[in-house]
């Protein structure tokens, strides 16, 4: 269909917003295709690394205590090491080998009708009006199992907004918005917790070496932060972001809307023992996890550590828990006769990962030049320099920490390498002002999660931008860029609001270790 219609809906903004929107949209559909986008910016880095490599910048990385340098990519020696190594870049690229399992999984499921059956029943249950915010919500919730979110919940939030009679895109945003933006929001532990905490703590002991931090320090916070997402991505993408895609037509080739309606009686058995066996696979899944020496859990016993064999095999997880009950459904309803039939499933779905897998090739090498050049690392390092510098108070010293954060991390997508770098000069910079490492972190975390959606360097933005042109094939990174600006302009401003609310008011932001510093 060439254009997506809609009742009930709210005009498209107006004015500075829709302008400025607009704006962002066609210049960055300006830009090159993705994958030729990287291509180029590979070209930049290779040259500046040439120009910025004869520069002292007199700086020290606080981690190995090494001067920074940059270093030159145009070199023999180093053009010659990126040649042989430019196929094993490709292929240790972790986002591809992540979408790729666990879309293989997810092809046999919905190939199959497992997942369009299961899409009826939960939109019988749900309110038309809680739809969103149900959506963001999930997309909250998916950080506890690592990246499963950007190959999960992303494209579902598309399906299902489609065969709600939404436009597909605003599910898409909806979903990345709390997948990504939101990264910080969760009111479950996950692995990014004792991880940063790390860091923290290492930093916090330059000026007090017996420090500790819990590394649920923020658990509180981030839990209360879900809430506030939630109620921000919900606004953004009723008032803001849907009625402007409104306007914007769905190709006449593009995947159709599944039909949710009711369903037939061997639809609903098929389900139903499909849903057996996959909540089968979860318990045996359970029990194994229970025995402190299970050989899931990390060395020290821990289930969410990143160490921990289990936060390692959440792609395989994936695939296995529905691989089996697709191929149930299909059996039982029929619309698997063979075992080719699987097979058949998993290879169309390869078939429509083209696109990402070009873009994955271009993406990777640039990105493994930006990192083996170590500008990144110089920019990061020159403006936590320059933020200390400043000598604000406490309020707009933690402003400016997420501005920071927001800035670097459109340059260095890891959380964990950005608060390497720049929480040693930070972390003890903000205790001598009296403000704690676990507040420090706080404000980090907040600048870390809303710059994600519109950054193009973030690995899974070009995901994302194939997501969307399942639907609307012209869509660009200015397009997802222009949909995700709003999210990242309200969630900076919201988040870093209420940030300082729940410091002003004295809440605990998490789980104290027994000792802290003391002023």
């Amino acid at each position: 269909m060439s254009n997506h219609a809609m009742s009930n809906t709210p005009d498209a903004p107006s004015g500075g917003m829709e302008k400025f929107l607009n704006w962002i949209e066609r210049a960055g559909n300006k830009i090159p295709d993705p994958a030729l986008l990287f291509f180029y910016g590979l070209l930049i880095v290779w040259g500046l690394s040439a120009v910025l490599s004869q520069v002292d910048f007199g700086l020290i990385h606080p981690v190995t205590g090494q001067a920074v340098e940059i270093n030159n990519l145009l070199t023999g020696e180093a053009l010659a090491s990126f040649l042989a190594n430019m196929v094993t870049t490709f292929t240790s690229f972790a986002p591809m080998g992540i979408v790729l399992v666990a879309m293989l999984g997810v092809g046999v499921a919905d190939a199959s009708g497992f997942i369009t059956t299961g899409l009826k029943k939960m939109l019988n249950v749900t309110p038309k009006k809680l739809l969103t915010p149900a959506l963001i919500l999930v997309a909250i919730v998916s950080h506890t199992a690592a990246d499963a979110g950007y190959v999960l919940v992303i494209p579902l939030g598309g399906i299902i907004f489609h065969a709600a009679g939404r436009h597909p895109l605003v599910g898409i945003a909806a979903a990345f918005a709390g997948v990504s933006g939101g990264f910080s929001a969760n009111f479950i532990p996950a692995g990014i917790d004792p991880l940063l905490a790390g860091f923290t703590q290492s930093a916090a002991q330059v000026l007090d070496k017996d420090y500790v931090v819990n590394p649920l320090a923020n658990l509180y916070f981030t839990g209360l932060s879900s809430f506030l997402i939630v109620a921000i991505g919900w606004y953004v993408t009723e008032k803001i972001i849907e009625p402007r895609l409104n306007k914007l037509p769905i190709d006449e080739d593009a995947e159709k809307a599944p039909d949710l309606g009711s369903f037939t009686a061997i639809e609903s058995k098929a389900f139903n023992r499909a849903g057996f066996a996959m909540l089968a696979g979860i318990v045996l899944l359970v029990i194994a996890l229970i025995p402190e020496t299970s050989a899931l859990r990390s060395p020290e016993g821990e289930l969410t550590a990143f160490s921990a064999p289990l936060m390692k095999s959440i792609v395989p997880l994936i695939f296995i828990l529905f691989v089996i009950p697709g191929v149930v459904y299909g059996r039982v309803a029929g619309t698997f006769k063979t075992q080719g039939d699987i097979i058949k499933a998993m290879s169309d779905t390869m078939a429509t990962m083209g696109a990402y897998l070009v873009m994955s090739f271009f993406c990777a090498q640039f990105l493994a030049a930006f990192s083996q050049s170590n500008i990144g690392t110089l920019l990061a390092l020159e403006g936590a320099a320059f933020l200390k510098a400043l000598n604000m108070p406490g309020q707009l010293t933690i402003i400016g920490m997420i501005l920071l954060t927001a800035c670097v991390n459109l340059l260095i997508g890891s959380a964990s390498a950005k608060w390497a770098l720049i929480g040693p000069i930070l972390v003890p910079m903000l205790m001598a002002l009296g403000i704690s490492p676990e507040l420090s972190q706080a404000a980090y975390r907040v600048g870390d999660s809303v710059s994600n959606i519109i950054s193009p360097l973030m690995v899974f933005f070009p995901l994302v931008v194939v997501y969307c042109q399942r639907y609307v094939k012209s869509t660009g990174i200015g397009t997802l860029a222009s949909m995700m600006m709003p999210y990242s302009i309200a969630m900076l401003i919201g988040w870093s609001i209420f940030l300082l609310a729940y410091w002003a008011l004295g809440i605990p932001l998490g789980i104290q270790a027994p000792y802290t510093y003391q002023m």
